[in-house]
């Protein structure tokens, strides 16, 4: 493990004496460990105080004292690494909240108080560099071996946050959690709401982006009763379907599948982070719809689970689960259109029905519906993992009219409308609008034809003098 800590990193904690009781902690450790590569680099230091530390690290880089009141240094070295140390302290739960604890640092504190106030076993592990010692206080190695996601002590409770990311991590890492964990989970379900939003919305992000398995994630909430602070997802449970369609069970078991084969599609493990974020909100939103439409009809005699209209119940549903998590406008103005139009493979596909849906999808665009589209395809076990017909057609359509990776931009546009005389106003607007419609239709698809198409339409009611432009030859 020695070997993995950058050159830089190993100089500033071997070199320097204040440093000499300091650890690596947390994640880097645990990623080691995993076998990941290590991006942050937190490391503990015992003995000193928080000027002590400061004036030390001054050495190295540029300290930045952001972090005072938690005892934190952040340090940007001259080689351009970042890495947090921080004092270990003792908290104390004095108020509701996440924010509502006295921090007291404690430099005499032991390896095992400090570790014992960290969140799971699996980052509450110390690496010493000076003696490639790790510092296993309460077995975080053996649970990563065994895959088990475990509280450290039972200070877990005084953080109610804890439960959220206990949902992240074991989405990250395929984790299943301790009955003892789970307990505790409970116990503080009802202390979700001291929790801000921006927190809240933190973990699901880091989910969304960061999950191997995040199906786990959704298991954990649910075992740990919190699915009820998210009355969408919760209600997926035990919403039926129809066992031809849907032979794996339930929406909520369906939509676990989904989420875990949307990534193992190579394209989401290529995209840029807030697509990740995207899909994954997408697809866990896919089937919002079905709770308030399912029900069972009579078709060629047999009794049928359907759910007709899910596609657009579920768009309101998305956008109240992202507003709540406080998403970013750009997560749900792309999420929303993926949500309600993830049948759109089921449709007659046309030129006009292509281009209509790219529109539609915009700013999100039909190659990022197709993601959407195989997770739900591939998330019915034992059913065979093959791209839908309707798809490779819909696809194909959109290469040929070049709308697969963007919305059609408008052919006529308000400048070309005010060389033709026409003085600028809310009527350039309507007429700008009304011929994207047209070319949408297929009425048009370059600058002359849409010309002769604004000159034959009478409906517009153009200015006579744009009508003179439009019928007068051109030299």
């Amino acid at each position: 493990m020695t070997s993995r800590i950058p050159d830089e990193l190993r100089d500033i904690l071997t070199q320097t004496p204040e440093l000499r009781d300091s650890c690596l902690v947390g994640g880097c450790v645990r990623d080691w460990l995993l076998g990941l590569p290590v991006k942050d680099f937190d490391v503990e230091v015992f003995g000193v105080s928080y000027e002590q530390l400061a004036a030390a690290l001054k050495h190295w880089g540029w300290a930045e004292l952001v972090g005072r009141a938690f005892g934190v240094v952040k340090l940007r070295t001259r080689g351009g690494l970042d890495v947090d140390f921080n004092l270990p302290r003792r908290d104390s739960k004095v108020a509701p909240g996440h924010r509502g604890f006295a921090v007291e640092y404690d430099p005499a504190i032991s390896f095992r108080d400090a570790a014992a106030r960290r969140d799971f076993t699996i980052n509450a592990m110390y690496f010493d560099p000076r003696r490639a010692q790790l510092l296993d206080h309460f077995g975080g190695q053996e649970d990563l071996r065994r895959g088990i996601l475990r509280h450290t002590s039972e200070a877990f409770v005084e953080d109610p946050l804890r439960v959220l990311r206990g949902m992240q991590f074991a989405g990250r890492f395929d984790l299943r959690p301790a009955p003892e964990t789970l307990a505790l989970c409970r116990k503080i379900k009802g202390t979700f709401r001291e929790l801000a939003v921006e927190r809240v919305g933190e973990e699901w992000t880091k989910w969304a982006r960061k999950s191997r398995r995040p199906s786990a994630g959704l298991r954990f909430l649910a075992e740990a009763g919190w699915l009820e602070h998210f009355p969408e997802i919760e209600s997926l449970l035990r919403t039926p379907q129809d066992p031809d369609w849907h032979p794996e069970g339930d929406v909520f078991t369906h939509t676990c599948h989904c989420l875990d084969a949307l990534v193992r599609q190579p394209e989401w493990e290529v995209a840029d982070p807030e697509s990740r974020t995207v899909y994954m909100f997408a697809v866990l939103a896919h089937d919002f719809g079905k709770p308030s439409t399912t029900k069972t009809t009579l078709k060629e005699g047999r009794e049928r689970i359907v759910s007709p209209g899910h596609e657009e119940a579920g768009g309101p549903l998305a956008a109240a689960f992202l507003e709540r998590i406080k998403a970013p406008t750009g997560i749900r103005q792309r999420v929303i259109p993926l949500v309600t139009n993830h049948l759109a493979h089921l449709r007659t596909i046309t030129d006009r029905s292509v281009r209509r849906l790219a529109k539609r999808l915009a700013p999100e665009n039909i190659d990022g519906l197709g993601l959407v589209i195989r997770a739900d395809q591939y998330g019915r076990p034992p059913h065979p993992r093959v791209e839908p017909d309707g798809l490779v057609a819909l696809r194909a359509k959109a290469a040929v009219l070049r709308v697969r990776a963007a919305a059609p931009k408008p052919i006529l546009m308000g400048r070309h409308l005010v060389q033709l005389g026409m003085a600028p106003g809310k009527q350039i607007g309507a007429v700008v609008a009304a011929a994207f419609e047209a070319q949408l239709d297929g009425k048009f698809s370059d600058l002359g034809h849409a010309l002769k198409w604004l000159a034959e339409e009478s409906r517009l009611e153009l200015p006579k003098e744009v009508i003179k432009s439009l019928t007068t030859p051109r030299a």
